[in-house]
């Protein structure tokens, strides 16, 4: 049996990419030489083929991958639907205003990732096949049980402590600052090295996250294959009752079975965990005038069949020089048909001056009519327009082509801001034309 205590260094492998296989074994010869699916297979495990997308898409596009496992998952009893909390909840009816938060309290009671997690707003119900829903999570204590998603991939978005995710293709331990991704259906555990934890979610239902294109950007920039990084293979061989959750179209159900699930000896494939480091994002930025488009910030994207409408992207907005010249600095007042979902992971951002804190979330629907905040406008037109680093800050944006509606839980809840209009209110008429 493995340790399963957090460990000190983390084992990682290079993904190299996302249309490379990966390969790697806990115990020596454990993976089939020859295979995939031999009579007999090493050790005596079981072959498991764990698909992320169907059978017959292009071979560039394929998610798959081979576990050689203690037990094979089918082993187990009827799921029984259990109590959800504040998790996919009723949705409250299209809201066209903007809308903030203040970060929500970590529970005073024993809470898990599971049952910490408390949605605030989607665009598609949990059956579909696009779209994005939003959660926060909070937790103050390890997970006891295991859990799986089959309703979409999580992208996991730490912003206070560190998750360390034992997974069924080994572990991943998760700062603020990094992210890291659960493919569909796939069985994990939090644990909760620092204590209290809480963060933030994006759970695609669309097409699997990719790199983005760059076309004329070219072979460089953004965020590199290299970078993200997969577990090398770990196994818990334990038996005990052990209690599987999942979440199916928007609802959560559990059996219990006999062992730990996250029993794979070796894999090889690419539809695995991995995890990026947002300190490795090659910032492309404007040096001569002019706020580029917020995409040139996309670190992942979920795309759909309509060349360059995303079903999501994942767009951050780290440390960076600004040297624009004759130029307003901050993101411009705009209007967009993609909706947004913002989040801060630390620091300031630099577009409001304040109200928008660690934690928080805010939601700017289709042609919403947002930008910086009065304070932060008047200073971005009086400042002198030297070289500066924006420092000290991490913000992020999942940004969807269908509309988000809030939960009921959201519009419910005190932490949503009654007057995040009025951080616009003290823009003044500057008019100098002809009366």
């Amino acid at each position: 049996m493995n340790a399963i205590a957090p460990p000190v260094q983390q084992e990682l492998a290079t993904l190299s990419g996302f249309g490379n296989e990966f390969a790697t074994e806990a115990l020596p010869g454990a993976l089939p030489p020859g295979r995939n699916s031999p009579q007999r297979v090493p050790y005596g495990l079981y072959a498991e083929q764990f698909s992320g997308t169907a059978f017959t898409v292009p071979r560039h596009e394929a998610r798959r991958t081979w576990l050689y496992r203690i037990r094979p998952s089918a082993g187990h009893r009827a799921f029984r639907p259990i109590e959800q909390g504040l998790l996919c909840g009723p949705l409250a009816p299209p809201n066209p205003n903007r809308l903030r938060w203040d970060p929500l309290p970590i529970p005073e009671g024993p809470t898990d990732f599971v049952a910490g997690l408390a949605t605030i707003g989607a665009n598609a119900p949990g059956e579909a096949l696009s779209g994005v829903t939003i959660h926060l999570y909070r937790a103050n204590q390890p997970m006891q049980r295991v859990f799986m998603d089959s309703d979409g991939e999580l992208l996991l978005i730490p912003q206070q402590g560190r998750l360390l995710l034992a997974t069924e293709c080994g572990r991943l331990l998760v700062a603020p600052g990094q992210i890291a991704v659960i493919p569909c259906g796939m069985k994990f555990r939090v644990e909760l090295p620092d204590g209290p934890v809480r963060g933030y979610v994006a759970e695609n239902h669309g097409a699997p996250l990719r790199l983005p294109d760059l076309g004329p950007i070219g072979a460089n920039g953004l965020a590199n294959p290299r970078d993200f990084l997969s577990p090398v293979a770990w196994y818990e061989e334990r038996d005990e009752p052990t209690e599987l959750v999942q979440k199916y179209c928007g609802t959560l159900w559990a059996t219990t079975l006999g062992h730990s699930p996250l029993d794979v000896v070796a894999w090889h494939g690419n539809n695995v965990p991995y995890l990026y480091d947002t300190a490795h994002f090659n910032t492309i930025n404007t040096v001569s005038f002019d706020h580029p488009d917020p995409s040139i910030f996309t670190v992942l994207t979920s795309p759909t069949t309509a060349p360059g409408v995303a079903n999501m992207d994942f767009v951050i907005f780290p440390p960076r020089w600004m040297v624009a010249e004759d130029t307003f600095r901050p993101p411009w007042f705009h209007r967009n048909v993609m909706n947004e979902c913002m989040g801060l992971v630390q620091g300031v951002y630099d577009a409001k001056a304040e109200g928008f804190l660690p934690g928080g979330v805010s939601l700017h629907p289709r042609l919403s009519a947002h930008g910086p905040d009065a304070a932060t406008t008047e200073r971005a037109i009086a400042a002198e327009l030297k070289p500066h680093k924006i420092g000290g800050t991490l913000a992020f944006m999942v940004e969807t082509s269908q509309v988000i509606r809030p939960s009921a839980f959201a519009m419910a809840c005190p932490q949503l801001q009654p007057g995040y209009d009025a951080c616009w209110d003290g823009l003044p008429k500057t008019f100098t034309g002809p009366r």
